[in-house]
Order: structure tokens, then sequence, then C-alpha cells
């Protein structure tokens, strides 16, 4: 059977980028391809700058989410001082762009978008191109090279990750793995999960079961997708901040039906 690295996500606030246009930074409900490869970049050590570095991790997985809770949503108001726009001129700090006469200074007003309490797991294959072995990445997310953080700096990890290298007939099966197994049941928050009555007074969790994934609309386990979209959280170039489009297939489940 193919073999997948699982692991979950959760934080007390997460935010999962979508287009932003003008003030509004928007969030989805849950963590895009762009996201996933952003997270296992940083535990590999690997920079925004090393383009060989990042279309190897492109090129060399595929991922697949399980959302069992969105969480709930805030939005944050920000204004935000500016210097003016100069042409040359680069601010390499917040401290720089202060430093201008205070009569200069603009401001900015903008609402960026967050996800509370949600939570999310995450399966990955290795494709033909991949260069890393999945004990590499399973080791890479224990002891990461760069901080994790769901979306921005703000969001840091609030429960390990767990990754685990398991077998797993289709991405169904991979992302119903269960995980309370391996946590400390006396020091850990997940050690809850398992119980239903008490994940939906604590974590709030629907009756339904997103799964998300890219290949085949029948991968998830041989049933076609109820729908799919283009999406553009292919990165294309991390400097640049460039994606391109892909094909995602979603389904929801109730949670009769799944885990």
């Amino acid at each position: 059977m193919p073999r997948h690295l699982v692991f979950r996500l959760y934080a007390p606030m997460a935010s999962w980028g979508e287009a932003a246009v003008g003030e509004t930074r928007p969030t989805a409900t849950y963590p895009g391809r762009s996201a996933i490869l952003g997270l296992v970049g940083a535990a590999l050590g690997i920079r925004r700058d090393d383009d060989e570095g990042q279309r190897r991790l492109r090129k060399g997985l595929q991922v697949a989410v399980k959302q069992r809770s969105p969480g709930l949503l805030l939005r944050d108001y920000h204004t935000v001082q500016v210097p003016p726009s100069q042409a040359k001129v680069t601010h390499r700090t917040r401290r720089e762009e202060l430093s201008v006469p205070k009569e200069t200074l603009n401001t900015i007003l903008s609402s960026r978008d967050y996800r509370c309490d949600g939570l999310w797991s995450v399966a990955i294959r290795l494709t033909p191109e991949a260069v890393w072995t999945l004990e590499e990445l399973t080791t890479a997310l224990e002891k990461p090279r760069f901080p994790l953080y769901l979306g921005r700096k703000a969001c840091p990890l609030a429960a390990p990750l767990v990754p685990t290298v398991i077998e797993a007939s289709c991405w169904r099966q991979a992302l119903d793995h269960r995980f309370e197994s391996a946590l400390d049941p006396e020091r850990s928050w997940l050690a809850l999960v398992g119980n239903e009555e008490k994940d939906k007074r604590l974590l709030r969790l629907p009756d339904e079961v997103l799964y998300a994934w890219e290949g085949a609309a029948d991968a998830l386990d041989g049933v076609a997708a109820s729908e799919s979209s283009e999406v553009w959280d292919e990165p294309l170039h991390r400097r640049r901040w460039q994606f391109g489009p892909r094909t995602e297939y979603r389904r929801f489940v109730r949670l009769e039906e799944g885990n």
C-alpha cells in the first residue's frame, strides 16, 4: 500500500491566505497546498530565496487535507503607518520605516481574517521526483529548522504536529488516522480527541467533515468528488509571491460516515 506522512494542525489562530484585493486579507477555512509546502519547507530549512529547493519541494509532494473544524472567523482591523514610496529607497526593517520625518508618514487601513480553534489533519505522498524520504520529513517536522506557524507569524502552533508515517490504500484512510495514542494524555490537550461529547463542547466540532485533495477526482477513496474547482495556490516563485492554478477536489462527509 502507498505510504503517507500524516500530521495534525491546531492553533488558537490560523490564517490560510487567499487572493487579497485592496485592504482586505481574507482566509480560507483550511490550509491549501502553498501553506502546507511552506510549513514543510520551513521545517526542512528551505529559504524563500532558494529557488531550487522550492522547486524540489513543489515537484516532490502531493497533499490532502481533512478539516475536522474550520474554527471561528476573527476579523482584525489594522491601522499601519508607512513611509511614502520612493524610487531606489528600500526600508529593510520596521525601525527604518518609522525613522522618516513623522509628517511624511501615511496611514494604511486594512482588515485581516483568522480562523480560531480550527483543527485539521494533513496527509503527504511523495512523487517520483521527491528528493526526501518520508522519514526525513518526519524528523524535520519534529525538529524544525525554522519556527513553524499557521499562515502568519502571529499564529504559532499550540499542539504537537505528531508526524507519523503510515501505510494507507487511499487519501481518506490516511487522513482518518487517529493521533491520540501518540500523545501524553496527562499533558496534551489533544488527548481529548476521541470523546465526541468533549470534542463538540470544547472544540465546537461540526457534524460534517471536509476532505480536500489533489490528483484524480476519485483519489480520496474510490468515490468521485462532490465538487471541484481551480485554486491558485501552486507556489511558482516564493520571492515574487507568484502562484499558479491547480484542480482541487472536495467532499463533505457526515460525522457518522467518517471519523
